[in-house]
């Protein structure tokens, strides 16, 4: 048994790629477009990463998606939880659970999905990421 992919729903694949590709540094590796079905899928790793990757589905007529915190999360290991978490905050991404500990923090993408990131190795907490609170749910 080989572990695949992850589906979460989009409503916005610019946004989307803007946050899971600009912001957490993912990269396609391929994309389908189903006419008939009125579909886009849109794969995605993390660089070097040959494991598992992240689907997102766009539908073609508009839907509304409720309930992504249902789904739970995906979460990634990083280099250097700090500088990811300053690069989201400067895209404008709400750091939902602040890396105080230096080890993990959550963002959300623009559909609503939480992601944890987890540092790789240890990081001493640092300012302004310790004193930082929780905002919103994550």
């Amino acid at each position: 048994m080989k572990y695949l992919h992850t589906m979460v729903r989009v409503t916005n694949i610019e946004d989307s790629l803007r946050f899971y590709c600009e912001g957490l540094g993912l990269e396609e590796v391929r994309r389908i477009e189903n006419e008939k079905g009125r579909f886009t899928l849109i794969f995605l790793r993390a660089p070097g990463d040959e494991g598992g990757q992240v689907e997102l589905t766009y539908n073609w007529d508009p839907e509304d998606y409720t309930g992504g915190r249902n789904f739970g999360h995906l979460a990634y290991r990083v280099q250097d939880i700090y500088a990811l978490c300053q690069h989201l905050q400067d895209m404008g991404v709400v750091i939902n659970r602040p890396p105080r500990d230096g080890h993990m923090a959550f963002v959300k993408s623009p559909d609503g999905i939480s992601v944890e990131l987890i540092q790789d190795g240890h990081l001493d907490p640092q300012e302004p990421w310790a004193s930082m609170p929780n905002t919103g749910t994550w």
